[in-house]
């Protein structure tokens, strides 16, 4: 039988009803996005982890919608107050909002000014009045009867004044008003911005003049940019604007007019005098604040995207591998300190050199830089591109060294250095000498070293400190988790940060892998995983397929295959009359094999195609090979440029407005999109990417406000 929530799921995401219910089943049964998208192909008609991931996140907001009926439904029944017509409107809500406002008139409230009328008795004259019956008398002779001065209703006027209050919330709370105020608003409605008060025209506020652009700035909410909204809600938290939601206040009242105003006769004035005070008073505020919140919650959506895609690049950045690297962290007045680390990114020992200084301290630094080059057989200098990266650069370069001087990314190595996974790494060292570290090994392997720090931390973001922290999180989780277990990890080498974010570990059966590894030695195959304490059938299952082991027992253990996939693996081999090294070691025998015979219930063409493709690479690291890159030469600070360059750069910040390029002087430039290329650009992520090497030319430098701009189209 057909479940009406994986119809409307399947519905909602555009996705084939049995996909959606098997992929439901898997994550309600605690499978990963990773394990879902790589093993259970078959299950979900291959979908990949970002559709896994709608579904998941859709399924988290339809189960909340239910839990919230449930409560509404339980709540209106214990208060006597559901009727079949009511619970059938509930039931038929489709979404939070709608549910909301049906909802809305049986909510507990605090004191009203409707609620005030209604305890002096008023509420009877309001319906008579609401019903605008053509023989009904005069509003002011049927108010006569509720003047009452013990009430506190000392005349007609009185009287009437609490009728249209108790008529203005009846209005305001109306289902199908909110409804189509609602629509009006997200299609109409026009977001106004000014200076806060106080702020007009002043130059004193530090902030200020960051918001220079949206004072007295207006624009349809419908089609306003997320990086714009989030600007100028920045700017109103900073109290430096106000801002304003609102159509044209005609559109609002003829909505109520035509739903609650009939004719024109006395009773119907005091309706339309109602509406306009419910209009303004309640509902105006009210979906001012709703359609602001959705414009905002689709703007935080958007940036949580753009870090997301700017993450994903940045840990997937092409790793250098083992080389025996010098770090360096460079530094003027504290000098540079020095990091030597062996072929597996450990720390063999560190220094101190002031190569910035004249005379005695700068031959000292030579001296030692070559001394080490030589006596530890570095193969790469890795400089942080922080304060004096360039010179100290240039000065490596002055020494005609033979190892390649590669400048590195350090963001976020200031974080690692004062975390507790640095202290406990390295205990008997000061923060320097871990930053330094950092930045050698996210050279060596940029994913391993990354995992170490927060994501928000790398510096990669669009207001990633102003959006929703707890989606931000859970999709920067997502992204870390997905190139942890798209790349694997060798389970004998691996951090317990690294092993934190492989499918069904986290941070607990992390450790304890390292505890069990630190006592018994390295981990010869997979299946000495099920030895190490807490890690049960389901973790491994979730787990094993991701975990690499080289040099083990079973060569299958350093392959992305699954264990539940080596009897059908061995099966091959057997019918080619090999084993299975063999088999991976000569890709020819693989072509011979005639796949339509192994598909199984479990083991369909995707997974059998999986299977031969990691076959024919065993092992294979997905990211791209490492490519040196360098700065153009003479070329170290803002004032070196000039109009008309042409520089080689690397994309470190890609944004709905266009993207940010480090070309070595200490500040990124901006390629706005308009300048991306030659044909229009909507979204920047199509043409570039984190961490990409790029070609610009200089447009302009403001010297005065640290901006420069730049192009990437062809010169004219």
């Amino acid at each position: 039988m057909s479940d009406p929530q994986t119809e409307k799921l399947a519905r909602q995401l555009s996705l084939g009803e049995r996909e959606v219910s098997a992929t439901v089943e898997l994550l309600d049964s605690g499978a990963t996005l990773p394990f879902i998208a790589r093993y259970r192909k078959e299950a979900t008609g291959n979908l990949d982890e970002v559709a896994i991931a709608r579904i998941r996140d859709q399924l988290l907001k339809n189960r909340q919608l239910e839990e919230r009926r449930n409560f509404i439904l339980h709540s209106l029944a214990k208060r006597q107050l559901l009727t079949p017509d009511l619970q059938a409107r509930l039931e038929a809500a489709d979404t939070l909002a709608r549910l909301e406002d049906i909802y809305l008139p049986f909510r507990p409230k605090r004191k009203t000014r409707a609620s005030l009328a209604k305890e002096r008795g008023l509420e009877p004259l309001a319906k008579r009045i609401f019903a605008q019956e053509k023989q009904s008398h005069d509003p002011e002779e049927l108010a006569l009867p509720f003047v009452d001065a013990k009430k506190g209703v000392a005349s007609p006027d009185e009287a009437l004044a609490g009728a249209r209050d108790i008529m203005a919330e009846w209005m305001s709370e109306d289902a199908e008003a909110r409804l189509r105020m609602r629509a009006l608003y997200q299609s109409q409605g026009a977001i106004h911005s000014a200076a806060a008060a106080g702020k007009r025209g002043s130059t004193d506020g530090k902030d200020d003049g960051k918001y220079r652009d949206y004072i007295d700035h207006s624009e349809p909410i419908s089609r306003i940019s997320p990086h714009r909204l989030l600007a100028m809600l920045r700017g109103q938290r900073a109290g430096s604007l106000c801002l304003h939601v609102s159509p044209s206040e005609e559109d609002g009242l003829a909505i109520l007019e035509e739903l609650f105003v009939k004719g024109y006769g006395p009773a119907s004035f005091q309706v339309m005098l109602a509406a306009e005070d419910g209009y303004r008073r309640l509902l105006a505020p009210s979906m001012e604040n709703e359609v602001l919140a959705a414009a905002r919650a689709h703007a935080e959506e958007k940036a949580i995207e753009v870090f997301s895609d700017n993450l994903r690049q940045i840990l997937l950045e092409p790793p250098l591998g083992q080389k025996s690297v010098l770090a360096v962290d460079p530094g003027i007045r504290t000098g540079c300190k020095l990091a030597v680390l062996d072929r597996l990114g450990r720390l063999q020992e560190s220094h101190v050199i002031y190569p910035h200084d004249t005379g005695k301290r700068r031959d000292e630094a030579s001296d030692l830089v070559r001394r080490i080059c030589k006596k530890k057989g570095i193969e790469i200098i890795a400089v942080g591109n922080g304060t004096a990266g360039r010179e100290t650069q240039a000065f490596l370069q002055s020494l005609d060294l033979q190892p390649p001087i590669i400048m590195v990314n350090e963001s976020g190595a200031s974080v690692y250095s004062t975390s507790e996974a640095a202290r406990k790494e390295f205990p008997q060292e000061d923060a320097t000498v871990r930053g330094t570290v950092s930045i050698g090994r996210r050279l060596m392997d940029p994913l391993a070293e990354l995992v170490k720090i927060e994501p928000k931390a790398i510096g990669v973001g669009q207001y990633q400190h102003d959006v929703d922290q707890t989606a931000l999180r859970r999709a920067l989780d997502d992204v870390v988790s997905s190139c942890v277990n798209l790349v694997g990890v060798d389970v004998n080498a691996a951090s317990q940060q690294l092993l934190s974010y492989v499918s069904g570990l986290g941070p607990k059966l992390a450790l304890a892998i390292v505890k069990y590894r630190n006592e018994h030695g390295l981990f010869h195959s997979r299946q000495d995983l099920r030895n190490v304490p807490r890690l049960g059938p389901k973790a491994f299952e979730q787990a094993a397929g991701f975990l690499r082991i080289y040099d083990g027992c079973n060569p299958l253990d350093g392959t992305a295959v699954h264990p539940e996939s080596y009897p059908l693996v061995e099966r091959m081999a057997k019918d080619l009359g090999v084993n299975v090294n063999k088999l991976m070691k000569d890709e020819s025998l693989l072509k011979k094999l005639d796949t339509k015979k192994y598909i199984s219930e479990k083991a369909g063409t995707e997974t059998l195609q999986d299977i031969i493709e990691e076959l024919s690479r065993p092992g294979r690291d997905p990211r791209e090979e490492f490519e040196a890159f360098s700065f153009a030469p003479g070329v170290e600070k803002m004032e070196d440029l000039r109009v008309g360059m042409k520089l080689p750069g690397i994309v470190t910040n890609v944004t709905a407005f266009g993207a940010f390029v480090d070309i070595g002087v200490h500040q990124d430039g901006l390629v706005h999109k308009s300048q991306l290329r030659d044909s229009y650009v909507k979204n920047p992520t199509d043409v570039v990417k984190a961490r990409q090497k790029v070609v610009v030319t200089v447009l302009d430098v403001d010297l005065e406000r640290r901006r420069i701009s730049l192009s990437m189209k062809k010169p004219s």
